[in-house]
Protein backbone atom coordinates (compact mmCIF):
# COMPACT_ATOMS: atom_id res chain seq x y z
CA UNK A 1 0.00 0.00 0.00
CA UNK A 2 1.04 3.79 -0.33
CA UNK A 3 1.02 5.77 2.72
CA UNK A 4 2.01 9.54 3.39
CA UNK A 5 4.83 10.08 5.71
CA UNK A 6 4.12 12.25 8.73
CA UNK A 7 7.07 12.69 11.82
CA UNK A 8 4.85 9.70 13.09
CA UNK A 9 4.24 7.88 9.73
CA UNK A 10 0.85 8.73 9.43
CA UNK A 11 -0.57 7.41 6.49
CA UNK A 12 -2.84 7.90 3.26
CA UNK A 13 -3.10 4.64 1.72
CA UNK A 14 -2.99 3.86 -2.46
CA UNK A 15 -5.09 0.94 -2.94
CA UNK A 16 -8.10 0.63 -5.59
CA UNK A 17 -12.01 -0.08 -5.26
CA UNK A 18 -14.11 -1.33 -8.23
CA UNK A 19 -17.70 0.51 -9.41
CA UNK A 20 -20.45 -2.14 -9.09
CA UNK A 21 -24.52 -1.56 -9.43
CA UNK A 22 -24.06 1.70 -11.40
CA UNK A 23 -26.84 3.73 -12.68
CA UNK A 24 -28.49 2.57 -15.80
CA UNK A 25 -26.57 4.21 -18.55
CA UNK A 26 -23.35 4.63 -16.95
CA UNK A 27 -20.14 3.21 -17.78
CA UNK A 28 -19.85 -0.67 -15.62
CA UNK A 29 -16.74 -0.49 -13.86
CA UNK A 30 -15.78 -4.29 -15.13
CA UNK A 31 -14.54 -6.84 -12.97
CA UNK A 32 -10.77 -8.27 -13.09
CA UNK A 33 -7.33 -7.79 -12.82
CA UNK A 34 -6.02 -4.53 -12.68
CA UNK A 35 -1.92 -3.16 -12.74
CA UNK A 36 -1.53 0.12 -10.51
CA UNK A 37 0.77 1.51 -13.26
CA UNK A 38 4.35 2.56 -11.31
CA UNK A 39 2.91 1.48 -7.68
CA UNK A 40 3.86 -1.81 -6.92
CA UNK A 41 0.18 -2.86 -6.98
CA UNK A 42 -2.35 -5.57 -8.50
CA UNK A 43 -5.82 -5.39 -7.89
CA UNK A 44 -8.43 -8.52 -8.09
CA UNK A 45 -12.18 -7.18 -8.35
CA UNK A 46 -14.91 -9.29 -7.50
CA UNK A 47 -18.48 -8.85 -6.65
CA UNK A 48 -18.00 -5.82 -3.48
CA UNK A 49 -14.16 -6.53 -2.44
CA UNK A 50 -11.10 -5.45 -3.75
CA UNK A 51 -8.19 -7.84 -3.07
CA UNK A 52 -4.90 -5.98 -3.47
CA UNK A 53 -1.53 -7.32 -3.94
CA UNK A 54 2.39 -6.02 -3.54
CA UNK A 55 4.50 -7.66 -6.52
CA UNK A 56 8.08 -7.20 -8.08
CA UNK A 57 9.08 -8.59 -11.16
CA UNK A 58 10.34 -11.57 -9.06
CA UNK A 59 7.50 -11.70 -6.04
CA UNK A 60 3.74 -11.16 -5.47
CA UNK A 61 2.55 -10.50 -1.86
CA UNK A 62 -0.96 -10.40 -1.02
CA UNK A 63 -2.16 -6.94 0.90
CA UNK A 64 -5.52 -5.23 1.87
CA UNK A 65 -9.19 -5.92 0.85
CA UNK A 66 -11.41 -2.83 0.59
CA UNK A 67 -14.96 -3.10 0.64
CA UNK A 68 -17.67 -0.88 -1.55
CA UNK A 69 -18.86 1.64 0.36
CA UNK A 70 -22.30 3.27 -0.37
CA UNK A 71 -21.79 4.79 -3.85
CA UNK A 72 -21.22 3.07 -6.55
CA UNK A 73 -17.20 3.27 -7.50
CA UNK A 74 -16.94 4.12 -3.77
CA UNK A 75 -14.78 1.73 -1.49
CA UNK A 76 -13.28 1.81 2.24
CA UNK A 77 -10.17 0.46 3.45
CA UNK A 78 -9.64 -1.18 6.49
CA UNK A 79 -7.83 1.77 7.80
CA UNK A 80 -11.17 3.62 6.84
CA UNK A 81 -9.39 5.34 3.61
CA UNK A 82 -11.89 6.09 0.94
CA UNK A 83 -11.16 5.39 -2.63
CA UNK A 84 -12.76 6.31 -6.09
CA UNK A 85 -12.25 4.16 -9.50
CA UNK A 86 -13.86 5.58 -12.80
CA UNK A 87 -13.95 4.49 -15.92
CA UNK A 88 -11.35 5.03 -18.37
CA UNK A 89 -11.74 6.35 -22.13
CA UNK A 90 -10.92 2.08 -23.12
CA UNK A 91 -12.28 -0.60 -21.63
CA UNK A 92 -8.92 -1.72 -20.55
CA UNK A 93 -8.20 1.53 -18.57
CA UNK A 94 -9.95 3.00 -15.40
CA UNK A 95 -8.65 5.81 -12.72
CA UNK A 96 -8.37 6.07 -9.10
CA UNK A 97 -8.49 8.61 -6.59
CA UNK A 98 -7.88 8.74 -2.76
CA UNK A 99 -9.86 11.36 -0.57
CA UNK A 100 -6.40 13.02 0.25
CA UNK A 101 -4.23 12.57 -2.25
CA UNK A 102 -4.56 15.55 -5.27
CA UNK A 103 -4.56 13.64 -8.74
CA UNK A 104 -5.30 10.01 -9.93
CA UNK A 105 -3.58 6.79 -10.85
CA UNK A 106 -3.56 4.74 -13.91
CA UNK A 107 -4.98 0.89 -14.01
CA UNK A 108 -4.10 -1.04 -16.49
CA UNK A 109 -6.35 -4.43 -17.28
CA UNK A 110 -4.90 -7.65 -16.58
CA UNK A 111 -5.70 -11.12 -17.95
CA UNK A 112 -4.96 -12.29 -14.70
CA UNK A 113 -2.72 -12.26 -11.11
CA UNK A 114 0.97 -12.42 -12.38
CA UNK A 115 3.62 -15.50 -12.50
CA UNK A 116 4.98 -14.89 -9.01
CA UNK A 117 1.32 -14.91 -7.74
CA UNK A 118 0.84 -18.58 -8.94
CA UNK A 119 3.88 -20.19 -7.26
CA UNK A 120 4.26 -21.28 -3.79
CA UNK A 121 8.39 -20.48 -3.66
CA UNK A 122 9.08 -17.63 -1.66
CA UNK A 123 12.14 -14.86 -2.88
CA UNK A 124 14.09 -13.75 0.14
CA UNK A 125 13.64 -10.98 1.82
CA UNK A 126 16.54 -9.00 0.17
CA UNK A 127 15.43 -10.12 -3.66
CA UNK A 128 12.15 -8.17 -2.24
CA UNK A 129 13.70 -5.36 -0.70
CA UNK A 130 16.71 -5.13 -3.32
CA UNK A 131 13.98 -5.48 -6.81
CA UNK A 132 10.89 -3.03 -4.93
CA UNK A 133 13.99 -0.04 -4.69
CA UNK A 134 14.96 -0.77 -8.25
CA UNK A 135 11.59 -0.87 -9.35
CA UNK A 136 10.08 2.20 -7.86
CA UNK A 137 12.82 4.63 -6.52
CA UNK A 138 13.41 8.20 -8.59
CA UNK A 139 16.26 8.98 -7.11
CA UNK A 140 19.20 7.06 -7.16
CA UNK A 141 20.87 9.21 -10.12
CA UNK A 142 20.94 12.60 -7.45
CA UNK A 143 21.54 10.39 -4.61
CA UNK A 144 24.38 9.30 -6.42
CA UNK A 145 23.85 5.56 -5.64
CA UNK A 146 24.84 2.62 -7.74
CA UNK A 147 22.36 0.19 -7.00
CA UNK A 148 23.36 -2.46 -8.39
CA UNK A 149 26.71 -1.82 -6.52
CA UNK A 150 24.54 -2.31 -3.72
CA UNK A 151 23.74 -5.84 -4.64
CA UNK A 152 27.15 -6.91 -5.32
CA UNK A 153 27.91 -6.07 -1.93
CA UNK A 154 25.34 -6.61 0.05
CA UNK A 155 23.39 -9.91 -0.79
CA UNK A 156 25.70 -12.34 0.51
CA UNK A 157 25.60 -10.55 3.71
CA UNK A 158 22.07 -10.60 3.91
CA UNK A 159 21.27 -14.38 2.48
CA UNK A 160 23.49 -15.42 5.16
CA UNK A 161 21.33 -13.98 8.03
CA UNK A 162 18.11 -14.74 6.91
CA UNK A 163 19.48 -18.87 6.56
CA UNK A 164 20.72 -18.41 9.54
CA UNK A 165 17.38 -16.82 11.69
CA UNK A 166 20.09 -13.42 12.30
CA UNK A 167 17.10 -11.07 12.12
CA UNK A 168 19.34 -8.30 13.80
CA UNK A 169 21.81 -8.56 11.32
CA UNK A 170 19.38 -8.76 8.65
CA UNK A 171 18.09 -5.50 9.88
CA UNK A 172 21.20 -4.20 10.24
CA UNK A 173 21.78 -5.30 6.24
CA UNK A 174 18.90 -3.49 4.85
CA UNK A 175 19.54 -0.41 6.59
CA UNK A 176 22.68 0.03 5.50
CA UNK A 177 21.73 -0.75 2.37
CA UNK A 178 19.28 2.65 2.36
CA UNK A 179 21.13 4.85 5.08
CA UNK A 180 23.22 6.51 2.52
CA UNK A 181 20.19 8.23 0.73
CA UNK A 182 19.46 10.29 3.44
CA UNK A 183 15.94 10.31 2.55
CA UNK A 184 13.55 10.68 4.88
CA UNK A 185 10.78 8.71 2.86
CA UNK A 186 12.65 5.64 3.54
CA UNK A 187 11.97 3.14 6.31
CA UNK A 188 12.97 -0.03 7.54
CA UNK A 189 10.82 -1.32 10.19
CA UNK A 190 11.92 -4.71 11.71
CA UNK A 191 9.51 -5.51 14.58
CA UNK A 192 11.69 -5.83 17.92
CA UNK A 193 15.40 -5.53 15.64
CA UNK A 194 15.10 -2.30 15.12
CA UNK A 195 13.64 0.65 13.06
CA UNK A 196 15.61 3.31 10.58
CA UNK A 197 14.23 6.20 9.53
CA UNK A 198 16.65 9.24 8.85
CA UNK A 199 16.31 12.83 7.35
CA UNK A 200 18.60 15.09 5.36
CA UNK A 201 22.16 15.36 7.20
CA UNK A 202 21.97 18.87 9.72
CA UNK A 203 17.99 18.70 9.86
CA UNK A 204 15.88 17.16 12.38
CA UNK A 205 12.41 15.16 11.74
CA UNK A 206 9.85 16.55 13.87
CA UNK A 207 8.17 14.85 16.92
CA UNK A 208 5.91 15.90 19.21
CA UNK A 209 8.28 16.80 21.80
CA UNK A 210 9.88 19.39 19.51
CA UNK A 211 6.60 20.29 18.69
CA UNK A 212 5.60 21.67 22.10
CA UNK A 213 9.02 22.97 22.79
CA UNK A 214 8.51 25.01 20.00
CA UNK A 215 4.87 26.33 20.23
CA UNK A 216 5.97 27.44 23.99
CA UNK A 217 8.94 29.45 22.84
CA UNK A 218 6.99 31.27 19.87
CA UNK A 219 4.53 32.10 22.50
CA UNK A 220 6.44 33.70 25.06
CA UNK A 221 8.97 35.01 22.64
CA UNK A 222 7.40 36.38 19.71
CA UNK A 223 3.48 36.89 20.61
CA UNK A 224 3.59 37.08 24.66
CA UNK A 225 0.55 35.48 25.06
CA UNK A 226 -1.18 31.85 23.97
CA UNK A 227 -2.23 30.94 20.56
CA UNK A 228 -5.80 29.86 20.14
CA UNK A 229 -5.87 26.43 18.66
CA UNK A 230 -7.71 24.34 16.31
CA UNK A 231 -7.85 20.97 15.06
CA UNK A 232 -6.56 19.03 17.74
CA UNK A 233 -4.25 21.60 18.63
CA UNK A 234 -2.53 21.18 14.82
CA UNK A 235 -3.59 24.44 14.26
CA UNK A 236 -2.84 27.97 16.40
CA UNK A 237 -3.44 31.87 15.26
CA UNK A 238 -2.87 34.53 17.25
CA UNK A 239 -3.08 38.36 16.15
CA UNK A 240 0.55 39.69 16.65
CA UNK A 241 0.67 41.79 19.21
CA UNK A 242 0.43 45.73 18.82
CA UNK A 243 0.16 45.24 14.72
CA UNK A 244 -2.69 44.68 12.21
CA UNK A 245 -0.18 40.94 11.26
CA UNK A 246 -1.56 37.61 12.04
CA UNK A 247 0.51 34.58 13.08
CA UNK A 248 -0.46 31.39 11.33
CA UNK A 249 1.27 28.27 12.52
CA UNK A 250 0.34 24.74 10.96
CA UNK A 251 2.70 21.72 12.29
CA UNK A 252 0.51 19.30 10.73
CA UNK A 253 -1.86 18.23 7.77
CA UNK A 254 -3.13 15.37 9.69
CA UNK A 255 -4.68 14.28 12.53
CA UNK A 256 -7.13 17.25 13.07
CA UNK A 257 -9.97 14.58 14.79
CA UNK A 258 -10.29 11.56 16.19
CA UNK A 259 -11.41 9.71 13.20
CA UNK A 260 -8.56 10.45 11.79
CA UNK A 261 -10.13 10.36 7.78
CA UNK A 262 -9.84 12.56 5.32
CA UNK A 263 -13.57 13.82 5.05
CA UNK A 264 -13.13 14.36 8.58
CA UNK A 265 -10.08 16.41 8.95
CA UNK A 266 -10.69 18.15 6.23
CA UNK A 267 -14.05 19.56 7.50
CA UNK A 268 -12.21 20.31 10.89
CA UNK A 269 -9.74 22.45 8.69
CA UNK A 270 -12.59 24.46 6.84
CA UNK A 271 -14.25 25.11 10.34
CA UNK A 272 -10.65 26.51 11.24
CA UNK A 273 -10.50 28.35 8.75
CA UNK A 274 -13.88 30.07 8.75
CA UNK A 275 -13.37 30.74 12.32
CA UNK A 276 -9.59 32.66 11.53
CA UNK A 277 -10.70 34.60 8.15
CA UNK A 278 -13.55 36.53 9.69
CA UNK A 279 -14.68 39.21 8.01
CA UNK A 280 -13.23 41.62 10.38
CA UNK A 281 -10.14 40.02 10.04
CA UNK A 282 -9.94 39.93 6.61
CA UNK A 283 -10.55 43.20 6.66
CA UNK A 284 -8.06 44.71 8.88
CA UNK A 285 -5.35 41.47 8.31
CA UNK A 286 -2.83 43.66 6.49
CA UNK A 287 0.02 40.53 6.38
CA UNK A 288 0.29 37.13 7.80
CA UNK A 289 3.37 35.10 9.15
CA UNK A 290 3.01 31.39 7.78
CA UNK A 291 4.91 28.78 10.07
CA UNK A 292 5.82 25.60 8.50
CA UNK A 293 8.81 25.39 10.38
CA UNK A 294 7.93 22.57 12.42
CA UNK A 295 5.16 20.30 10.16
CA UNK A 296 5.62 16.56 10.25
CA UNK A 297 3.25 16.29 6.80
CA UNK A 298 -0.06 14.51 6.20
CA UNK A 299 -2.38 15.11 3.10
CA UNK A 300 -1.52 17.07 0.41
CA UNK A 301 -5.01 17.52 -0.50
CA UNK A 302 -5.34 19.72 3.16
CA UNK A 303 -2.75 21.41 1.72
CA UNK A 304 -4.39 22.69 -1.12
CA UNK A 305 -7.24 23.45 0.53
CA UNK A 306 -5.49 25.76 3.28
CA UNK A 307 -3.69 27.68 -0.21
CA UNK A 308 -7.65 28.17 -1.82
CA UNK A 309 -7.69 30.16 1.28
CA UNK A 310 -4.90 32.22 0.57
CA UNK A 311 -5.51 33.52 -3.19
CA UNK A 312 -8.88 35.12 -5.29
CA UNK A 313 -7.64 33.68 -8.50
CA UNK A 314 -6.71 30.44 -9.92
CA UNK A 315 -3.01 28.92 -10.50
CA UNK A 316 -0.50 26.20 -10.77
CA UNK A 317 0.35 24.30 -7.61
CA UNK A 318 2.21 21.41 -9.24
CA UNK A 319 2.56 18.37 -11.47
CA UNK A 320 2.73 14.77 -9.65
CA UNK A 321 4.69 12.25 -11.89
CA UNK A 322 5.87 8.77 -11.52
CA UNK A 323 8.52 6.87 -13.81
CA UNK A 324 6.33 6.19 -17.20
CA UNK A 325 3.36 8.44 -16.20
CA UNK A 326 2.75 11.88 -17.43
CA UNK A 327 2.94 15.14 -15.45
CA UNK A 328 -0.64 15.66 -13.51
CA UNK A 329 -0.96 19.15 -13.24
CA UNK A 330 -2.90 20.32 -9.95
CA UNK A 331 -4.23 23.51 -9.40
CA UNK A 332 -5.06 25.77 -6.34
CA UNK A 333 -8.95 27.07 -6.40
CA UNK A 334 -9.49 30.05 -4.73
CA UNK A 335 -12.04 29.88 -2.11
CA UNK A 336 -15.28 31.70 -1.56
CA UNK A 337 -13.71 33.59 1.39
CA UNK A 338 -9.79 34.24 1.23
CA UNK A 339 -7.05 36.43 2.91
CA UNK A 340 -5.35 37.75 -0.11
CA UNK A 341 -2.92 40.30 1.28
CA UNK A 342 1.26 39.34 2.00
CA UNK A 343 2.09 36.40 3.14
CA UNK A 344 5.67 35.53 5.26
CA UNK A 345 6.20 31.66 5.01
CA UNK A 346 8.55 30.09 7.36
CA UNK A 347 10.35 26.95 5.97
CA UNK A 348 13.32 24.55 8.08
CA UNK A 349 14.67 21.32 7.80
CA UNK A 350 11.78 20.17 10.12
CA UNK A 351 9.48 21.07 7.17
CA UNK A 352 8.54 17.81 5.65
CA UNK A 353 6.73 16.11 3.19
CA UNK A 354 3.14 17.80 2.99
CA UNK A 355 4.00 20.66 4.49
CA UNK A 356 6.35 20.96 1.66
CA UNK A 357 3.97 20.06 -1.02
CA UNK A 358 2.36 23.32 0.47
CA UNK A 359 4.97 25.24 0.38
CA UNK A 360 5.60 24.23 -3.12
CA UNK A 361 1.76 25.15 -3.82
CA UNK A 362 2.74 28.73 -2.78
CA UNK A 363 5.47 29.32 -5.30
CA UNK A 364 3.52 30.90 -7.58
CA UNK A 365 0.42 32.64 -5.41
CA UNK A 366 -0.67 35.81 -7.69
CA UNK A 367 -0.60 38.07 -4.24
CA UNK A 368 2.70 39.06 -2.46
CA UNK A 369 4.86 35.87 -1.14
CA UNK A 370 7.79 35.01 0.35
CA UNK A 371 9.91 31.97 2.24
CA UNK A 372 12.25 32.78 4.95
CA UNK A 373 14.44 30.22 7.00
CA UNK A 374 16.37 27.04 6.29
CA UNK A 375 15.30 24.73 2.92
CA UNK A 376 12.54 22.15 3.58
CA UNK A 377 13.62 18.82 4.48
CA UNK A 378 13.40 17.64 0.59
CA UNK A 379 10.42 14.71 0.49
CA UNK A 380 7.27 14.99 -1.29
CA UNK A 381 6.20 11.85 -2.70
CA UNK A 382 3.70 9.53 -0.85
CA UNK A 383 5.59 6.09 0.57
CA UNK A 384 5.07 3.06 -0.56
CA UNK A 385 4.63 0.46 2.37
CA UNK A 386 5.81 -2.42 1.63
CA UNK A 387 5.59 -6.02 3.34
CA UNK A 388 8.19 -8.75 3.76
CA UNK A 389 8.25 -12.56 2.88
CA UNK A 390 8.14 -15.06 5.33
CA UNK A 391 6.38 -16.04 8.80
CA UNK A 392 9.07 -14.96 11.01
CA UNK A 393 9.26 -11.36 9.25
CA UNK A 394 5.15 -10.84 9.14
CA UNK A 395 5.46 -7.59 11.42
CA UNK A 396 8.33 -6.15 9.43
CA UNK A 397 8.00 -3.10 7.09
CA UNK A 398 9.69 -0.81 4.69
CA UNK A 399 8.78 2.09 2.95
CA UNK A 400 10.27 4.24 -0.07
CA UNK A 401 8.99 7.25 -2.46
CA UNK A 402 8.04 6.84 -6.22
CA UNK A 403 6.52 10.23 -6.95
CA UNK A 404 8.19 13.21 -8.42
CA UNK A 405 6.45 17.13 -7.51
CA UNK A 406 7.47 18.77 -10.40
CA UNK A 407 7.12 22.79 -10.90
CA UNK A 408 5.59 24.02 -13.86
CA UNK A 409 9.04 24.12 -15.68
CA UNK A 410 10.16 20.35 -14.08
CA UNK A 411 12.37 21.45 -11.73
CA UNK A 412 11.89 19.17 -8.35
CA UNK A 413 13.11 19.86 -5.19
CA UNK A 414 14.04 16.54 -3.50
CA UNK A 415 16.81 15.89 -1.83
CA UNK A 416 17.84 19.35 -1.26
CA UNK A 417 13.86 20.68 -0.41
CA UNK A 418 12.54 24.27 -0.97
CA UNK A 419 15.09 26.86 -0.62
CA UNK A 420 14.08 30.19 1.68
CA UNK A 421 14.44 33.48 -0.66
CA UNK A 422 15.23 35.22 2.89
CA UNK A 423 17.81 33.05 5.03
CA UNK A 424 17.78 33.12 8.77
CA UNK A 425 18.79 30.41 11.24
CA UNK A 426 15.73 28.30 12.51
CA UNK A 427 15.60 27.00 16.18
CA UNK A 428 18.96 26.37 16.47
CA UNK A 429 20.60 26.06 20.12
CA UNK A 430 22.21 29.45 19.75
CA UNK A 431 18.93 30.64 18.75
CA UNK A 432 17.05 29.14 21.71
CA UNK A 433 20.01 30.10 24.14
CA UNK A 434 19.88 33.83 23.25
CA UNK A 435 16.05 34.03 23.28
CA UNK A 436 16.07 34.85 19.35
CA UNK A 437 14.00 33.81 16.64
CA UNK A 438 15.88 35.69 13.96
CA UNK A 439 13.28 33.69 11.03
CA UNK A 440 10.23 35.44 12.86
CA UNK A 441 11.39 38.90 13.14
CA UNK A 442 12.40 39.06 9.75
CA UNK A 443 9.19 38.06 8.68
CA UNK A 444 7.98 41.04 10.92
CA UNK A 445 10.43 43.73 9.02
CA UNK A 446 9.69 42.04 5.80
CA UNK A 447 5.63 42.69 6.46
CA UNK A 448 6.36 46.12 7.66
CA UNK A 449 8.52 46.93 4.39
CA UNK A 450 12.27 47.00 6.52
CA UNK A 451 14.84 45.42 5.17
Amino acid sequence: MQRKRTAAIAVALAVVGTACGRAAGAPEFPSGFWQVDDYGSVLSVHADTLETYQVTALSCMKDETAARSGDPGRYVTEGKDMLTVRPGDHPDRAALHIDGSPGDRTLRRLDGLPAPCATAAEPTVFDVFWQTFQENYPFFAAKGLDWQQVRDRFRTRADLAEQRGDDAQLFATLRDMVAPLNDAHVVVSAGESGFFGTGRPGTTIPSPQLDQKVEKFVQQRDLQHSLTEFANGRVGYADIPGQDYGYLRVSSFSGYTAERTFAADSAELDRALDALFTADRLGRLRGLILDLRINGGGSDSLGLQLAARLTDRPYFAYAKKTRSTEPQPQRVEPARVAFTGPIAILTGGSTVSAGETFTQAMLQRPSRTTRIGQPTQGVFSDVMERKLPGARHSDWWFGLPNEEFQTSNGQTFDGTGIPPELTEPVFTDEEFAQQRDSAFDRAIRWLTGGA
